[in-house]
């Protein structure tokens, strides 16, 4: 895809509806999910990548619960960009998201939204990450994808680590399901189609054992987001930085900060 058609997808920002459909999934994470983001402070002047944990399943709340706090906080003259799934974009659903800030999750996507100074949201794990199972909810695990660290450098931009608690406890994440899918032979069609060769097994309300459908509804489990601060790239690395190495430095500090969330986490569901 041309930059200037990735431009063309970034300026079609609209404040006046991302306004409206923010107001409209509010009460959602803030009633429903009770949910708390700290630290947004943290979030620098000028663009700069933030990257977060995923949670929930195909039902993943975090995006919402991010942009509704980032738009209480900031008001509608500074654009936040969220890179989503291709699915996302299937139908005339995708041209609404691309209106409110969510674009397709590419590097140049990515590039685009920076270059024009939005603050970017991304979750690098994806759907590996948002159906890890319940045993490794507070695991911080990217499945390998270090893309979003060459992003932040070639930008130049600097890196906000946030992470997130609760989503996960929406219904019980039995396995990804990847065995499945390659003893189904499924893998590569799923590779192809999706972009996934997950077949997620999962056990939740109201129909109980799920292998990718049906969708159970996630349970009113309270969402804690916190936002460390931001990594200066270069200052911290040299402007040679080594992507592995600060990839692993970046999940250090969100897989800490994690487990300090679930450290004060009285009970699952409630909070």
């Amino acid at each position: 895809m041309s930059e200037a058609i990735e431009h063309t997808d970034v300026e079609k920002w609209d404040a006046g509806l991302t306004e409206l459909i923010v107001g409209l999934t509010r009460p959602v994470v803030k009633r429903y999910f009770r949910s708390e983001v700290r630290g947004l402070e943290n979030i620098p002047e000028g663009p700069c990548l933030v990257v977060s944990n995923h949670s929930g399943g195909v039902v993943t709340p975090d995006m919402s619960v991010f942009a509704v706090a980032y738009y209480d906080t900031y008001g509608y003259q500074r654009p936040l960009y969220t890179l989503g799934h291709d699915l996302l974009f299937a139908g005339p659903a995708g041209e609404l998201l691309k209106r409110t800030g969510v674009i397709r999750a590419t590097r140049d996507n990515a590039a685009a939204a920076l270059a024009a100074g939005g603050v970017v949201l991304v979750f690098p794990g994806g759907d590996y990450d948002a159906y890890r199972p319940t045993v490794s909810e507070n695991v911080i695990s990217f499945g390998g994808r270090t893309g979003y660290v060459a992003t932040a450098m070639e930008a130049a931009v600097p890196i906000v680590p946030s992470v997130s608690i609760g989503a996960q406890e929406g219904q019980l994440y039995v396995t990804r399901g990847r065995w499945l899918s390659r003893a189904l032979g499924l893998a590569n069609l799923g590779r192809r189609l999706t972009r996934s060769d997950m077949l997620p097994i999962t056990l939740g309300f109201p129909f109980g054992l799920s292998v990718v459908l049906p969708l159970n509804m996630p349970l009113p489990t309270k969402i804690v987001t916190q936002v460390l601060p931001s990594l200066d790239i270069a200052a911290e690395f040299g402007k040679c930085a080594n992507v592995a190495q600060v990839d692993r430095h970046v999940r250090s500090l969100m897989q800490k900060a994690l487990w300090g969330l679930a450290a004060r986490r009285r009970f699952p569901i409630v909070g």
